[in-house]
């Protein structure tokens, strides 16, 4: 048997609570029954309906678990010619990746000079003994 394929329209025609379709790595789930469940709320998912939602779900970072409920929610392929550019895994992850960076990078920002300070601090006790 194989896979339906899912066109960009029918993708928008599921954006409700009573139907909705998320597209993830070139793949449609129908996420409805998930909405209730969902650790971080229906609104998230509700906001990224009838999108490529690669981003948003590689971004937050999701468990193992929840990759392996995916399987059990697949619609089918998506339509790469009816009219929306999805991004591909590889892109999604590089893009998490690259956050990722950024976000190590400003909490080094934050360390860096308290560690400096404290060595500034640490170097004068011990030389002239009093701060």
């Amino acid at each position: 048997m194989s896979e339906k394929i899912v066109t960009y329209e029918e993708l928008r025609a599921h954006t409700t609570k009573d139907s909705i379709y998320l597209l993830i790595s070139g793949k449609v789930y129908d996420v409805t029954k998930f909405l209730d469940e969902h650790p971080g709320g229906d609104e998230v998912i509700l906001a990224e309906a009838g999108h490529d939602a690669t981003e948003g779900f590689e971004d937050v970072g999701h468990s193992d678990e929840a990759r392996a409920l995916l399987p059990g929610l697949l619609v089918g392929e998506f339509d790469k010619n009816s009219g929306l550019d999805i991004k591909s895994g590889a892109a999604a992850a590089q893009a998490s990746r690259v956050s990722g960076a950024v976000e190590q990078g400003s909490n080094m920002m934050y360390f860096i000079p308290l560690a400096l300070l404290g060595g500034y601090f640490a170097w004068r006790f011990y030389s002239t003994g009093s701060v």
